[in-house]
């Protein structure tokens, strides 16, 4: 599903290895998802946003948000023939929400209690 633009998760672990050099000293991926080309990784410090660029996916840009920074969020879940769920993040200074959207069989709910634990902090 990941080609439709949809984000599907996949495993923390293996999101740990491959982006050992973004992370922190200590930092845990908690959970990790795929969409096409980019990836979003939800860690115990911030959420990180990797947007691959171009033809060749060679240019990539590294968004850090840090959980503190996130005002408000808000999930809508999937319907019957509305397939997919969204994430919408607000981020302090920012009118117009970071928009994320993932498949039916990701469990928004886990999105939504990943992004409950971390920002209630």
């Amino acid at each position: 599903m990941g080609l439709f633009g949809n984000a599907h998760s996949t495993d923390p672990a293996t999101a740990q290895r491959d982006y050992a050099r973004l992370l922190g000293q200590g930092e845990q991926v908690h959970a990790a998802y795929l969409l096409i080309r980019d990836t979003i990784l939800f860690t115990d410090r911030r959420l990180v946003l990797i947007d691959k660029q171009g033809l060749t996916g060679k240019k990539v840009e590294y968004h850090s948000v840090p959980y503190r920074s996130i005002t408000h969020f808000s999930v809508e879940t999937a319907g019957h023939f509305d397939l997919d769920a969204e994430l919408k993040i607000w981020i302090s200074g920012t009118a117009a929400p970071i928009e994320k959207t993932f498949t039916k069989g990701v469990d928004i709910y886990e999105v939504q209690a990943i992004l409950t634990a971390f920002v209630a902090r």
